[in-house]
């Protein structure tokens, strides 16, 4: 089967890191590993994050044409002709421009993953872009979500058997961890996995500040941060925890790492820390399950179809300063043995649910099921 894929809020092929090229080259992966040709379609990127509408105007006629093009390439053989079109993390401030355009042309059907659904955008700044969520929304045969909690409103917009659960994924294999360093009573070493720049993540450095400084303050002073990340708010962090008295015997910010380096790190941890301020669910806290450690993490969005509370981690209400603190210092405090125990069971959990094979299998067994609905010869 062949599938044109398109991220329009970040190619995955974008110089720069993050979640979303992390979780667009993952799901490209999925289709392959379900023995799916992945074509990458286009590159335009749609995100209009000011809200200008002459903007949105540009970006909709630039689509269209590019939408053109393809047309003419699928048609003339120049590309090899898509039986699905797939299309990623859909929401109002990225819409897709082309492939319903190109879904409709060609009469193979549209599937969309990590789409939301804003109603309150409608009358604003960026009604063009939410109108054209809404139509790409309606046209889809199939939506793929990674998050329930936007399930419930995309329930508005596209029929209850076109909503598939998609649970999040990684390579766990690659985080799995064989052996760990034997217990440190003295120390609880805690680890976190962030970008850092400005909006919710450095918010979420600010309340994780301010919740270690409360644990100094408090006494409980047994742990040791280390923060893995980089980005252009670098200082801002720096500040945030200077801010607070945190200096390097509690805190080491230790910059980007390889993925190698990153497991070999949560290898020598104890407990993965996060606030998670509007996470859509946060690939960083399913890694860290995978290498078998317990999450502490905001309940935001998608976070707890990764972190089971009391089985896998614990989940405190979002930016809660106060919740997070309290927990964590019971974390801390209790006995090393048990936060192992949680770990493992993170592991268990990701091993089963959150595999790319797994992931393969849910991919491939709908989108066949679609392109088989209408008529296409890529499903045999």
């Amino acid at each position: 089967m062949q599938v044109a894929f398109y991220a329009p809020l970040k190619p995955i092929d974008h110089p720069v890191p993050s979640g979303d090229r992390l979780i667009a080259r993952m799901l490209c992966e999925a289709l392959q590993t379900a023995g799916m040709k992945v074509d990458i379609a286009a590159r335009l990127r749609s995100r209009d994050a000011e809200g200008n509408i002459l903007k949105q105007a540009r970006l909709a006629e630039l689509g269209t044409k590019l939408a053109a093009r393809l047309i003419r390439q699928y048609q003339s053989g120049v590309r090899p002709k898509p039986d699905v079109w797939f299309t990623y993390h859909l929401y109002y401030k990225a819409p897709d421009w082309i492939g319903p355009i190109v879904a409709d042309a060609l009469g193979i059907p549209y599937v969309v993953a990590e789409a939301s659904f804003a109603p309150k955008r409608a009358g604003g700044p960026w009604a063009p872009s939410h109108a054209a969520v809404e139509t790409a929304l309606r046209q889809a045969d199939a939506v793929f979500s990674l998050n329930r909690v936007d399930m419930e409103c995309l329930a508005q917009v596209c029929p209850k058997d076109r909503l598939h659960f998609l649970p999040p994924f990684t390579r766990v294999s690659d985080w799995s961890v064989t052996q760990r360093p034997g217990i440190d009573p003295g120390c609880v070493r805690l680890v976190t996995t962030a970008m850092m720049r400005d909006g919710d993540k450095l918010k979420s450095y600010g309340v994780l500040a301010k919740a270690l400084a409360q644990l100094q303050r408090d006494g409980v002073d047994n742990w040791h941060l280390t923060v893995i990340g980089d980005g252009p708010a670098r200082q801002k962090v720096e500040d945030l925890f200077d801010e607070q008295e945190l200096g390097e015997s509690a805190v080491s910010l230790v910059g980007l790492k390889t993925p190698e380096q990153t497991t070999d790190i949560l290898a020598k941890s104890d407990m993965f820390v996060w606030p998670a301020i509007n996470e859509a669910f946060g690939m960083a806290l399913l890694e860290a399950q995978s290498a078998g450690l317990p999450v502490l993490a905001g309940d935001a969005g998608g976070v707890s179809g990764i972190v089971s509370p009391s089985v896998t981690g614990w989940l405190v209400p979002v930016g809660d300063v106060g919740a997070f603190t309290n927990r964590l210092g019971e974390c801390v405090t209790a006995d090393i043995a048990m936060l192992r125990r949680m770990g493992q069971a993170g592991a268990s959990k990701a091993a089963q649910h959150h595999t790319v094979e797994a992931a393969a299998s849910l991919l491939s067994a709908t989108i066949h099921k679609v392109v088989n609905a209408y008529g296409g010869q890529g499903a045999v």
